[in-house]
């Protein structure tokens, strides 16, 4: 178990596979139940998640191929936070998530475990090919949109770690696939900064409904529909204390533009901040150099503003703290 880096096969019949279930679930939804309109489905799959658990004859071809592994040099662990140090040390020590990491996991177990992340993945795309042919044989098709997006990414071994509990980008950048074919032109790749939560009014006003204006979140409408339209100039990320980060720290929050992004961290003195046009792979924390302190301060600044908005502005909502 301690070798396997969460990555194991599948043994049990296929349509046991929490992935395939939902998937089949879905397919069976909507050829079993009367058709109805307006529809609103959402399916969630599991995976690509620890544990890595593909049905076998989805890895064997990952196995078998030159994949990318991450290659992470001492001078860039040299340049991690304490914070960051902390987490890995924790994630060696705990396994909290059917992911027993280590420090210097071998090329080996490093490929075993891309391939089978990818092998899932693959399993993931066979069954949303599914539910898109029971959507056309349906009648649901021609008046649908589909949204295809995850909630965060994983680490698989960059920069040293493992699952999320960071903000590199590999963690907070997220494909979207939107797809409707008789409503937005396809072929096309839109790479304004937007935030997960933008799903929500784009889905209200493609319904025809009115976004609540204690919604923070923007349409991504104009982007669907190649209209010039207000793009962010700043996205956010926020990762509250948990089982892994207990103890290490309170919480982490991201502010990111298309060139930078600052990682503030609740009561530490230390942070990071990333140069993204020199520095797409994150590896050199500029946080206490002294050329770009006032980079850093304009960030903060920002990152003040936003928290102090956004609590003002959801207050009407938020749950008394008790």
């Amino acid at each position: 178990y301690q070798e396997r880096l969460g990555a194991f096969e599948w043994e049990l019949p296929e349509n046991t596979h929490s992935d395939v279930f939902v998937g089949e679930l879905a397919q069976w939804w909507l050829e079993h139940k009367p058709r109805q309109e307006p529809l609103f489905l959402q399916i969630g799959f599991p995976g690509p998640h620890p544990p890595f658990d593909p049905i076998p004859r989805y890895a064997e071809p990952y196995l078998r191929k030159d994949l990318p592994l991450p290659s992470v040099t001492p001078e860039e662990l040299a340049e991690r936070t304490k914070v960051l140090q902390a987490i890995d040390d924790h994630n060696c020590q705990v396994d909290h998530d059917s992911v027993f990491w280590k420090s210097n996991p071998s090329r080996e177990e490093l490929h075993r475990m891309r391939a089978y992340y990818y092998a899932n993945v693959t399993m993931i795309d066979e069954l949303v090919g599914g539910i898109i042919n029971t959507l056309d044989a349906a009648g649901y098709l021609d008046n649908t949109v589909l949204v295809f997006t995850s909630d965060h990414g994983d680490c698989l071994g960059d920069h040293g770690q493992i699952e999320k509990w960071n903000m590199f980008d590999c963690v907070t950048r997220v494909p979207m696939v939107v797809w409707a074919p008789k409503r937005f032109a396809g072929g096309r790749q839109h790479d304004g900064l937007c935030q997960n939560f933008d799903i929500g009014p784009t889905i209200l006003e493609l319904a025809g409904l009115s976004v609540p204006e204690t919604m923070e979140a923007k349409s991504l409408l104009p982007a669907l529909e190649g209209t010039p339209g207000a793009e962010r100039e700043f996205v956010f990320a926020e990762q509250g204390e948990d089982a892994n980060l207990k103890g290490i720290v309170r919480q982490l929050t991201m502010i990111r533009s298309r060139d930078w992004k600052l990682v503030h961290y609740l009561g530490d003195t230390e942070g990071e901040l990333y140069d993204l046009a020199s520095d797409e792979d994150e590896k050199k924390n500029l946080w206490d150099r002294p050329e770009h302190q006032a980079r850093k301060q304009t960030l903060l600044n920002e990152l003040l503003n936003w928290t102090l908005s956004s609590s003002l502005g959801t207050a009407a909502w938020k749950e008394p703290l008790r």
